[in-house]
């Protein structure tokens, strides 16, 4: 994958690298069991993900290198937001158990699998995970302010389908690729990559 050819110094890619940043601020917050303050920058880590991909496609600035910090920001937040509340919050962790370990096998194992077979971090960005990703982040925010529990187990389900999903978009694809929205443009893009070949 050749950067060079791309502008990378781009406002996109710099609202993805400050929320990669978001990360160690999210751990120290909830070391120091400052609740509040986690559930304040986390809604701000959401914004910018939000933000980088509305600013990539207005600004017409989408680049590989933008899709690959889009997710490599959103592994970190995702993985602060299991380790935050594991920290924050145990007791309703210990109720939820069972969708916890959903959620996090769904954001876990396709990206291993993805790593397994392309040796690099998969860039899908399909709408099922935008989807799994908004509700979770909400039932999140919803569970753990003492509002409402069931959402969080629509979460666990949206996660577990979008997963399945990447995972057979990785099993189906011969060569990496980003911006895959789902498994029919993969089906589709193999179709067209053997006709041309």
């Amino acid at each position: 994958m050749n950067y060079q050819k791309q502008n990378i110094y781009n406002l996109p890619n710099l609202v993805s690298f400050i929320r990669i940043l978001m990360a160690p601020v999210l751990l120290v917050l909830a070391i120091n069991q400052q609740a509040l303050w986690f559930l304040v920058v986390l809604v701000f880590a959401e914004f910018t993900d939000v933000l980088d991909g509305f600013l990539a496609r207005y600004l017409n600035q989408i680049t590989d290198l933008g899709s690959h910090l889009d997710s490599w920001g959103d592994f970190f937040i995702y993985s602060m937001l299991a380790i935050g509340a594991w920290i924050l919050w145990p007791d309703i962790i210990q109720q939820q158990l069972v969708y916890f370990f959903i959620i996090i096998i769904s954001f876990t194992v396709p990206v291993l699998i993805g790593l397994i077979k392309f040796h690099t971090l998969t860039s899908y960005h399909t709408w099922s995970v935008k989807l799994a990703v908004a509700v979770t982040v909400i039932a999140y925010i919803l569970l753990f302010s003492g509002i409402l529990e069931w959402p969080f187990k629509l979460a666990a389900f949206l996660c577990a389908y979008a997963a399945v999903e990447e995972i057979a978009i990785t099993l189906v694809m011969n060569h990496q690729r980003v911006d895959v929205r789902s498994i029919w443009q993969a089906l589709k893009n193999n179709g067209n990559n053997n006709i041309s070949s």
